[in-house]
């Protein structure tokens, strides 16, 4: 078996690539708060179009946009997909990957998980968080400790006072922290059950804290397409939960958001906006994903509608009273850009316009020709919402002559000096981009 398999692989990207459609529209026409939205392109097996992982070369990064520079803050992790900033300036890294298969064989699984694995998401979990510090200031990372381990595929971490909650793919759990230790010892306490049922399709579970520290909000994918094996593994997913810590409840706050991912909140409004990832199977210029704000008791469409109330005729039965109530999101990001980390940026290192504005790390494609995302993108706010286009900030993760990937960008935060870190699951790096006459 093992001396067939890669022939087989080989095979099957073979196929793959000569299928699916390609894309009629430029990724303008699919981003900004207006996206042109063709009629559905359905073919008999879908686009696939990944680069194979290659990771970067002694001396390689990634390209800054003019006016920045780029450089490695901390090298050599293992799949760092997540980020989060401690009050002291350490810098949280979740290195995490999707839980191992529990229901058993499929094709369909089995061909999607050698894509993953060709693209560089094909490795067992780390399960666990790593601690960064830049003792001397000088935006490369001196120490690396293992702060938590033994964790169920962790993504989302807030800090809430002196209790650190991680949210596992299958539940938000609290550990004590004091400020300045580099790892944690104690047991974690699970103070509330996610969903993680078979598939577990999208397995990264999103956290972030509402700023009176009162309440979590979860960001859950949903478990499937576009609802293909029923709505009864769906429940509580495709959604954003709201967890009060004093009564520990759980509920839906937002709903039909097909997979949300980062969530941040806007810093002139208060209000919070979160990144989706849209449906895909329906050609290379369907559907965007998006930046939106997060209405609470709102329906987002999925899966019955996309971009408000545009019918997706595969869903069967159809709900016509709900697609009524689905929202148009605020502002599209291009079809199949895989939008996954989001930021907006408060602090004074980088210039004035971009305070207030999103940093969004685009993670790429794998279903649609040609690629879109790999890189990260800034969109500018005014008075609260998106006002312009956006910007490239940090590209040249890819290599389409070679058909390579160097990198792919996931998270990125603000680092306490004003600097963007970003993380990249494929390069294993996590990078920091600073005007180019900073520190």
């Amino acid at each position: 078996m093992k001396k067939m398999a890669f022939p087989l692989i080989v095979t099957v990207f073979g196929l793959l690539a000569g299928c699916g459609d390609k894309a009629d529209l430029s990724m303008k026409q699919g981003t900004g708060p207006n996206p042109v939205l063709p009629e559905p392109s359905k073919t008999l097996i879908p686009t696939v179009n990944v680069l194979e992982a290659r990771g970067w070369g002694e001396g390689e990064h990634p390209e800054a946009a003019k006016g920045f520079s780029v450089k490695a803050f901390s090298v050599g992790l293992n799949h760092p997909r997540w980020l989060y900033r401690l009050p002291n300036g350490d810098i949280l890294v979740a290195e995490t990957n999707g839980p191992e298969e529990k229901n058993g064989f499929s094709i369909r699984g089995w061909v999607m998980g050698k894509v993953m694995e060709h693209a560089g998401a094909g490795m067992k979990s780390p399960d666990r968080i790593i601690l960064l510090r830049d003792k001397d200031g000088d935006g490369v990372a001196e120490t690396r400790n293992t702060f938590l381990q033994g964790l169920h595929s962790p993504f989302g971490m807030a800090l809430v006072g002196k209790d650190l909650y991680v949210a596992n793919t299958d539940a938000i759990m609290r550990f004590p922290y004091e400020e300045g230790e580099t790892s944690i010892s104690a047991a974690g306490e699970k103070v509330a059950d996610l969903p993680a049922n078979p598939p577990d399709y999208h397995w990264s579970k999103s956290l972030v804290a509402s700023p009176d520290g009162k309440k979590l909000y979860v960001g859950v994918g949903s478990n499937s397409n576009y609802g293909e094996d029923g709505m009864q593994n769906e429940q509580n997913r495709a959604a954003i939960l709201e967890f009060d810590i004093g009564t520990r409840t759980l509920q839906p706050f937002a709903t039909g958001l097909r997979n949300p991912v980062g969530m941040d909140w806007q810093p002139q409004t208060g209000q919070l906006w979160v990144v989706v990832n849209e449906r895909d199977e329906l050609g290379s210029d369907l559907v965007p994903d998006y930046l939106t704000s997060v209405k609470q008791g709102a329906f987002y469409g999925w899966p019955y509608s996309y971009y408000g109330q545009h019918v997706d005729t595969r869903v069967e039965p159809q709900k016509p009273e709900l697609v009524a109530k689905a929202i148009a999101p605020d502002y599209a990001l291009g079809p199949h850009v895989a939008a996954l980390g989001l930021t907006f940026y408060q602090g004074k290192l980088l210039p004035e316009r971009y305070r207030g504005g999103a940093f969004i790390g685009l993670h790429g494609s794998w279903n649609r020709k040609p690629l879109s995302g790999y890189k990260v993108i800034f969109v500018p706010f005014a008075n609260g919402k998106p006002s312009g286009e956006p910007e490239d900030i940090l590209t040249g993760f890819i290599n389409s002559e070679w058909e390579v990937a160097y990198g792919r960008p996931v998270g990125v935060i603000e680092d306490k000096a004003g600097a963007l870190l970003v993380a990249d699951d494929v390069g294993n790096t996590i990078w920091r981009l600073t005007p180019s006459a900073a520190p």
